[in-house]
Order: structure tokens, then sequence, then C-alpha cells
């Protein structure tokens, strides 16, 4: 038998399952900042310009001002930006997205799911990966983990 085939054969195989896994790198600043609002989303899920300019559009973040001091911010965008994902982020204009849910991935994943899905009391928006993913503050975001309220 070939070994170093049925290696590839068997990584090829895990992939998808690790498709929707995002280790969540540690950082007491991010989580202390940011899941006082919202789960930590994982830094992978946008690439480093997009963080970058989220992070420095703090005091107009999503009609919430998250300002916090300069030295706390730019800790928290070094951490975001080391461990951001490669994939391009881009919204529908060319500029770096903003919003995971803006993101090719993140359209092409839910792309099942009907508009009136999303204002789901128990749901509220795209951004509101917990209400559905019922490991996304671990990270883990795999179908077997999904339950959709209704």
């Amino acid at each position: 038998m070939n070994k170093p085939l049925v290696a590839l054969l068997l990584t090829a195989f895990a992939l998808p399952a690790l498709a929707d896994r995002f280790p969540l790198p540690k950082s007491a600043a991010f989580e202390e900042e940011c899941t006082s609002c919202h789960i930590a989303y994982p830094p992978q899920l946008l690439d480093a310009a997009s963080w970058r300019a989220l992070m420095n559009g703090l005091p107009k973040h999503f009609g919430t001002d998250a300002s916090m001091d300069e030295a706390r911010r730019r800790a928290i965008t070094d951490f975001l930006v080391k461990n951001s994902g490669r994939r391009a982020s881009r919204d529908a204009n060319g500029k770096p997205a903003l919003r995971i849910s803006e993101t090719a991935w993140f359209r092409h994943e839910h792309d099942e799911v009907a508009p009136a899905t999303w204002q789901r009391a128990a749901i509220k928006s795209p951004a509101n990966c917990a209400a559905c993913h019922t490991q996304a503050a671990a990270g883990d975001y795999r179908e077997r983990g999904i339950r959709i309220p209704k």
C-alpha cells in the first residue's frame, strides 16, 4: 500500500470537516473588549485590511461607540491582523468588508437561508452567529451544531 497516497487521501477527506472550525487564538484584550457586546468572531473570517478598517472606525462601530484607549486599540488591531484570514474580504463596492456577513465566504455558506429567517426575534441579524451556531463561541461553525430558531 502506498502510505504517502493514503495519508494524502485521508487529509483531503478531513479538510471539509476542518473548513468550518476556526481556532480562537488567545488575547485577553480582544476577549475583554469585544465579547462585552458580542461573541469573539474568529479573526480568520476577515483579512488584515478589513480588521484595520474596522478597528479604525470604532467610534461608529455599527451604531455604537466602541472607542477605547489608543494602546489597547492598537494591541487588539495587531492581534486581529496577525491572526487574520488570507482570503481577501471585500464588500460589494470593492472596499475592505467591515462585516463578516459581507464576505463571499459568508454569502456562499448562507445562500440557502431565506431573508425572513434573519428577521426572526431569536436571530435578529446575520451578525448573531450564536443564534444558530450553537458552538460559535468556541469557533466551531460546523453544520452538525446548527439549530435555527423558529
